[in-house]
Parts: C-alpha cells; sequence; structure tokens
C-alpha cells in the first residue's frame, strides 16, 4: 500500500464520519454516488463540505466543490489539497 492509498483510506473514513454525522439515516456511502444522491440537499452539502475543510485544513473555493462528481473524487480532491 502507497502513502497515497493510505491517505485516501484515512479521508475516505473521516467523509463516511461526517456524511454519517449530518446524514444520520444514510448507512452506505458508495464512492460512484453524488451526496445528492445520498440524500443531502444544498444545505446539507456546504455543512459536509465545510466540516471536511476545516478537519483537512483545505483552504479552496465553494465553488471548486460543484465540479467534483461523487464521493471518490471528493476524497480524491480532499487528499490532493489536504495539509494535515
Amino acid at each position: 500500500m502507497t502513502s497515497t492509498q493510505s491517505t485516501h483510506s484515512e479521508v475516505f473514513t473521516v467523509v463516511r464520519e461526517v456524511v454519517s454525522d449530518i446524514l444520520p439515516e444514510v448507512t452506505d456511502i458508495p464512492g460512484h454516488k453524488h451526496l445528492k444522491d445520498l440524500g443531502a440537499d444544498s444545505v446539507d452539502r456546504v455543512e459536509i463540505i465545510l466540516a471536511l475543510m476545516d478537519h483537512f485544513g483545505v483552504q479552496a473555493p465553494m465553488s471548486d466543490f460543484s465540479a467534483v462528481p461523487d464521493v471518490d473524487r471528493l476524497v480524491a480532491f480532499l487528499a490532493e489539497r489536504s495539509t494535515r
């Protein structure tokens, strides 16, 4: 396992925790799904993204996240920009 894979795994674990905290009814978070597909409305998505940005020390405009098509790309985006 490379350090990148480990980082992605760690990031995915945190994403799963944050999504579960905000959307407690979601029990499965497949990587190919968008947060909308998991039942997150626009307020939920902003809350999830802000919590993840804070956790990973990511400084990026919210508009950068609008192009993220699914959970897998969200994990990659956060892993690439994480300062922690």
